[in-house]
């Protein structure tokens, strides 16, 4: 294998050591992101493994001398020059510079989505706090009580009475 297959192996091996797996399965709220999760992380387990065990070892040297002695110099000789004739084309990423805008992109959209959905869990928490509080203040709270707390329900059917209107 080229020397450049290796260190792209390498790269992603220690890539790999980087990520918090532990951190992400914590976001996880619902089971079933907790399998998809769970099978990519398998997935990247395996993809990485092979990286490391098939493209990241230097193949061993051809032992010439071992063949000439068994089959012949000359016909060893020819092998020899066509094996090392070969060049493995170097690898050139051209897909990584049309994506990496889009990612970038995708990362902004995420960090908006990310801001706006902490902002509804706090709008949430705060709600749910206030319908608690409701729950156990019901049973002993009076009309006027509720009213100072939702002056618009009180307008509202003010405005009903007033205007005779009792919603049939």
């Amino acid at each position: 294998m080229s020397g450049t297959v290796k260190k792209v192996t390498d790269l992603a091996f220690k890539a790999s050591k980087n990520i918090d797996w532990d951190g992400m399965a914590k976001l996880l709220v619902s089971d079933e992101a907790r399998k998809e999760f769970a099978t990519l992380r398998r997935a990247f387990d395996e993809v990485n493994s092979s990286l490391q065990t098939k493209f990241s070892q230097e193949p061993e040297p051809v032992n010439w001398e071992y063949y000439r002695k068994g089959i012949g110099s000359r016909l060893v000789d020819m092998y020899k020059e066509a094996y090392e004739s070969i060049e493995i084309p170097k690898y050139v990423d051209t897909v990584t510079p049309q994506y990496k805008p889009k990612f970038e992109s995708l990362l902004v959209e995420l960090k908006e989505a990310e801001e706006k959905s902490l902002k509804e869990s706090e709008r949430l928490e705060k709600e749910i706090a206030d319908v608690q509080e409701l729950k156990k203040k019901l049973s002993t709270m009076t009309a006027n009580e509720y009213f100072e707390k939702h002056p618009e329900l009180k307008k509202k059917f003010d405005d009903e009475i007033r205007n005779d209107y009792w919603g049939y």
